[in-house]
């Protein structure tokens, strides 16, 4: 069982023609529950900033807009994935197995990545080349 988990949230969107990463949080989990706690927490962090409930507001006119229907619907992604029990125990078993976990969602605009992964599984990581050196 993997004790610490890495998480990571990030934006993705294109200026000048590249790629650009913006980063929207990172957390050092001390345990698996914790972890997906705050996967959860982000993705719905995530979802209400992009469609937020109109009665939660005064929001300043034009403000909120709808999208074409051919748009993915982010937040509505990010909800499901918070609400589905069983993707839940999908990623709580592949992060227990050390396996890197990624959660991504895109729209025209830009894509969001939440990721998380197993601190023991980084530090074998970075052991491995160590074991692997010819010795000559």
């Amino acid at each position: 069982m993997h004790d610490e988990f890495l998480c990571h949230v990030t934006a993705y969107g294109w200026c000048d023609g590249r790629r650009i990463g913006v980063p929207l949080g990172t957390y050092r989990a001390p345990t698996l529950a914790l972890a997906l706690w705050w996967l959860r927490d982000r993705a719905l962090w995530i979802a209400e900033r992009l469609d937020p409930q109109p009665d939660r507001g005064p929001y300043p006119p034009n403000a909120l807009v709808p999208v074409a229907d051919t748009v993915t619907d982010v937040p509505g992604v990010l909800r499901s994935w918070c609400a589905d029990e069983d993707r839940q125990e999908l990623v709580a078993d592949e992060l227990a197995d050390g396996r890197l976990v990624r959660i991504a969602a895109s729209d025209d605009t830009t894509e969001y990545e939440l990721l998380a992964e197993s601190v023991d599984a980084l530090r074998m990581q970075r052991t491995l080349p160590a074991l692997v050196v010819p010795v000559a």
